[in-house]
């Protein structure tokens, strides 16, 4: 019996989360599996993929076959590189004690890789959202500066009329006196 490991599709419309399973080749995609190994939600960034490590290196090791998204997946978790590891193990090319040492090594060198990404997309995050804030207090500034040009002058004319009826009236003044 010929097995996959493949991705099989839950959520709803435009929101999809997957699990990753292990079925056999001619069953429907989302239809029945021989073991559910982990899951995949894209939905998030960085995308989450939780898989049961232990098992899954077991299914491929024993042939298993990954669907091309699967093997991208079990590439990013590691699980591809510790099976090319143990080739080399097998072969007589690495020991045991360097095959690990190789696998411990690349694990820290990409979680460090994945914490720096989460990193700069909040920081990213944070930055973009101090710019929004910025230019919406600068634009809130400018609507109240509108306002107030707009107000000011009605404010000005009222000051202005007493002051010309007060000249209309020393005028008025002066030219009783005159005659």
């Amino acid at each position: 019996m010929a097995t996959k490991i493949r991705l099989q599709r839950h959520g709803k419309k435009g929101k999809p989360f997957y699990y990753i399973v292990v079925a056999d080749a001619r069953a429907p995609r989302d239809g029945r599996f021989i073991e559910r190994i982990g899951s995949y939600n894209p939905n998030t960034n960085p995308a989450t993929i939780d898989i049961n490590f232990d098992k899954t290196f077991e299914w491929v090791s024993n042939g298993a076959q990954p669907t091309d998204t699967c093997r991208a997946i079990l590439s990013y978790k590691g699980v591809m590189y510790k099976k090319h590891l143990q080739g080399g193990v097998k072969k007589g090319a690495l020991t045991q004690e360097q095959a690990d040492a190789k696998f411990a090594e690349w694990t820290e060198n990409k979680s460090g890789q994945i914490t720096g990404k989460k990193d700069s997309l909040s920081t990213a995050k944070a930055d973009a959202r101090k710019t929004a804030l910025a230019a919406e207090a600068k634009k809130n500034e400018d609507r109240a500066a509108a306002i107030a040009a707009k107000n000011a002058p009605v404010a000005e004319e009222v000051e202005e009329a007493p002051a010309t009826e007060e000249g209309a009236a020393e005028e008025s003044t002066e030219e009783t006196a005159a005659e």
